[in-house]
This record gives C-alpha cells, structure tokens and sequence, in this order.
C-alpha cells in the first residue's frame, strides 16, 4: 500500500510525518493556506527588491561581503553563484533518508512563509520528494550555523538542473535528465531564493528526529534485554517493584522498572530460586540499576523530543519575512547550538546503555559470575569458545561508543572572515549519533542472543512467556540454540536485524501487551 501523502503548512511536521516522507517515501504536497502565505511574503521580497535601500540578502552579498550592494541586473546571477559555491560537500553520499528529511524540513519552513521564495520553488521541492529524487549530498561541509549550507546547496542546486541526483531506483544522473524524465522543470531562482532554500538546521534536525524514534524503540528493546538477563543470570526481580521507584520519581525510570515486571512475570526461573534458602543478597548493578541507566536515557530522550518539536514548528531562515509588517529583518534563529546539543546528549546516552548491555552480556559467560552455566556458555568448554568473542564486538562496539560520545558541540570553529565566528557542529553531532544508534542496537543485539542461549541452557526450568517468546523469535529465524560452535557471525548479524527491525520487541508484546 503506498503511503498517505504528507501535507505541509497545515501545521508543523511532526515526527511522524518525518519517518513517513525519510523512510517509507511518502509524497509531499503543500497546504493551500501555506501557498498563501508563500505568496504575502514574496511580495514583501518583490518590493524590497525594487527598493534603493540595501536588504541583506536580497540586494547584498552575503556573510562577511554583506556589504555590497548587488545592481538589479545581476541579483539572479547572484542567486546562481550563491547555491552553485555553497555546494561544497566532500566524502561519501550521506543517505537517502537524511537527504529526504533535509528536504522536507526546508520545505516545511518555506511553507511558513516567512523566507519569501515564489510558490513555483516551493512546489518544485515538494515534487522532487514526490518523485523520489535525492540530491547527492556529501558527508561534510556543514559547520551547523547559517544552516546546514553545504547539504541544502546541493538540495538547491538540484532544483537548478545542476548537480546530481538519484532517481527513485536509486540510479546516479545528472539532475536535468531526472527532472526531464519526472516532467519536471527547473528553476531560475529569484531575490533571496537561493538564501532562502539553504539556510537552516534542517539536516541535523531530520537526523535527531530519526534517533529519536529508534532510540524510542531501542530502550524498550534494551528493556527486553535486561529482563532476559536477570532471567538467565538468576537475579531477582524484586528490585523492580514499583513503590521502590516511586520513592525515586524519576518517570523513565518507573516506566522501566514496570516492564521488567511485566517481562518476568510467571517466570519458572525466577520461580525457583524465590525459596528461603536462596544466600544471594543482592544483584549486581547491571542487573539491579538496569531501570535507573534505561530510565534516564528514556528521559533524555524524551527531552531531545522536546527540543525537536519546538525546532519543527520553526521557520529558520535569516533574514525573515515579516509579512504582517512588510519587512524582512536578519536575525540568529539559523544556529544549531539547540540540536547540537540534545544530539550530544543522545550519544551519551546511547554509549551508556550499550556499557550497561555489555556488562550484562560479560556476566554470562564468566562461570564464577553465571551461577551454575558452562564457561562462556560453551557447549564442551576448551573444545568449544561458545559466546567468548561475541562480547569481544560487544566492547569493541562499546569502546567505540564512548569516543562518539565527546561533543562536537564544543568545538566551534570561526569561518567567514570570523563574520561567522561561533558555530554549532550539529551536523557532525549527529552523524556520529547515527553511528552510535547503530552501535547501541549491535550491543543490544548480542545481548539478547547471549541471553537466549543462557535461558535455554536453564532447561528444565522455563523462561517467561514474554522472554520466551523473544527466544522463539530469534530460533524461528534461523538463530540455533546451545550446541558445538559455529559461525557466529550470521547469528549476530539476524539478531541485529530482529532488533532494528523491531521484532525482538514485538515478540515480548505479543504475550503481554504494548511496553511503556
């Protein structure tokens, strides 16, 4: 079924939106009351055009030459030169999600109309998101201030017919033969169109709202996780109890907590050593404090969503059109520093809970630790390694993590004749969270597989239907129980599309309803 066109200008994007036009293709069309207002505030821009007064960004040049007064019969070279300049992406093709979301988000703020493009330009971004054409935008060149210039130069230079771009097979051509081929025109950028098309936080915006989504569904699968390996390591889940969170009202940790309940109930495992006799007085912290480290990233997440939504219901251009007032006025509002910074965060975020994963993993496959099962789960230990190296990825992937966790933030570099002299990096911030998303679903990954196997290898006692569930999942695709080794490459790399996939957190809600 093709996806249910998503509208502009009837109010912000929303995260939804996002994911729908990034991920599953979905076409773009631009509200009526949006092309109205596209219209008040370009002729707001016709008229200061026509004016013998100076408008930044419409008679002048740009940045640190902002000074000169650019003379009427040159403004469309000047828009030509601007975009064709700015260009300037190196590296590999960032990917076709980023690219799509940089492009809807631009136009989502065009729709706002407060840039003052003509309508005709608008549409054109919408029909190429329509149409599944991807500029090609290249890895780095965006400083996240003044907007993501680099990555929506080459948005804009697409709209021109220069450039390249992918087609909706995902075929490289120059962007004229794809527009010809789509019935599409390119067009001659009018006074302050190509300003308009490539200043704002777009790209770094798109890539915190798709983190954000998946980090949604990661730490609830890193709740699946935790349960299967309190489960499999004989821990208790008393811990969890709620009026012990309530004393500590932290909600993501609550929310936490209470699905470890629900993911243990009726657990035989637990069951079994629920007996007075039992002289383990406490769990270990990784098991214990799951709730606390998944609860707080919950709740930093949550914090990173805020800070999206309010980004998604901004028009971030500079200048801006005040269409009320008949003026256009230069303000800041294009800095990154907002995003940059919950990015960051999530990348802690995402580096801690994958430390906490790996430290659980580690648990299972030390026999002086593991309460009762083979040396790394080894099915003839010294003949076989079992599970020894698979945490081995797990701290390689941890390890990596913690370097992706120091801020880009931080590290402002002056560009443009020190007229740009404070920057934010927010695009580097989120690539690397892309990365470290990546990572935390590995480690996650691996854990669930370790802490299958264990539960098997608990036989004949009986996991809980939920974690059972998660066990059968990951046999029904191919990933084989306890036995003599294998390749375990393909196992981890099944078990890392069951999680990113989601299904390692759809099997658990089969059995016992929606996690929180």
């Amino acid at each position: 079924m093709s996806p249910t066109t998503v509208t502009v200008g009837t109010g912000p994007v929303s995260f939804a939106d996002v994911v729908a036009v990034t991920r599953d293709g979905a076409p773009v069309s631009i509200g009526e009351d949006a092309l109205a207002a596209i219209d008040r505030a370009r002729a707001v821009v016709d008229e200061l055009a026509s004016a013998a007064t100076p408008a930044y960004g419409i008679s002048t040049g740009f940045g640190a030459l902002a000074t000169r007064h650019i003379p009427t019969e040159m403004r469309a070279q000047l828009q030509k030169s601007l975009v064709r300049s700015h260009a300037a992406g190196s590296g590999p093709e960032v990917e076709r999600e980023v690219t799509r979301g940089l492009m809807l988000l631009r136009l989502s703020t065009l729709a706002t109309g407060h840039t003052g493009v003509r309508r005709e330009t608008a549409q054109l971004l919408a029909d190429l998101l329509t149409h599944g054409i991807t500029p090609v935008v290249r890895e780095y060149g965006s400083l996240g201030c003044s907007g993501d210039l680099a990555p929506l130069s080459h948005c804009a230079l697409a709209l021109m017919g220069e450039g390249e771009v992918r087609d909706a097979a995902g075929t490289l051509m120059p962007a004229a033969e794809a527009l010809a081929a789509a019935g599409l025109t390119p067009v001659e950028l009018a006074a302050k169109e190509g300003l308009a098309l490539i200043n704002g936080t777009d790209g770094m915006l798109g890539m915190l709202v798709m983190a954000i989504e998946d980090l949604r569904m990661l730490l609830r699968t890193a709740d699946v996780a935790a349960a299967m390996s309190v489960e499999g390591q004989l821990g208790t889940d008393r811990v969890f109890a709620p009026e012990l969170q309530a004393i500590r009202p932290h909600p993501g940790q609550a929310l936490s907590a209470a699905n470890l309940v629900a993911l243990m109930a009726d657990s035989g495992i637990v069951a079994s050593h629920r007996t007075g006799d039992c002289n383990r007085v406490q769990d270990a912290y990784s098991l214990r404090c799951s709730p606390q480290v998944h609860g707080a990233a919950r709740d930093t997440v949550e914090y990173a969503a805020a800070v999206a939504g309010r980004e998604l219901s901004s028009a971030v251009d500079n200048p801006v059109v005040l269409a009320e007032e008949s003026r256009v006025e230069s303000n800041g509002n294009f800095h990154g520093a907002p995003v940059a910074y919950v990015l960051d965060f999530l990348a802690i975020v995402a580096a801690d809970v994958a430390s906490i994963s790996e430290r659980r993993t580690d648990r299972f496959l030390d026999k002086t630790r593991s309460h009762g099962l083979n040396a790394f789960l080894a099915d003839d230990p010294g003949v076989d390694s079992g599970h020894m190296i698979a945490q081995y990825t797990q701290a390689a992937i941890v390890s990596e993590l913690k370097r992706l966790a120091v801020p880009a933030s931080v590290d402002s570099i002056p560009s443009s004749a020190m007229q740009e002299d404070h920057v934010s990096m927010g695009w580097s911030a989120a690539r690397k969270l892309r990365r470290s998303v990546d990572g935390l679903t590995r480690v996650v990954a691996i854990e669930v597989l370790t802490a299958a196997r264990a539960l098997d290898m608990r036989a004949p006692l009986v996991p809980s239907p939920a974690t059972a569930a998660v066990v059968g999942a990951l046999r029904a695709a191919g990933i084989q129980g306890p036995g003599p080794d294998r390749h375990l490459s393909p196992e981890i790399e099944a078990a890392v599309s069951l999680v990113a996939s989601g299904a390692v957190l759809a099997a658990a809600q089969s059995v016992i309803g929606e996690l929180a």
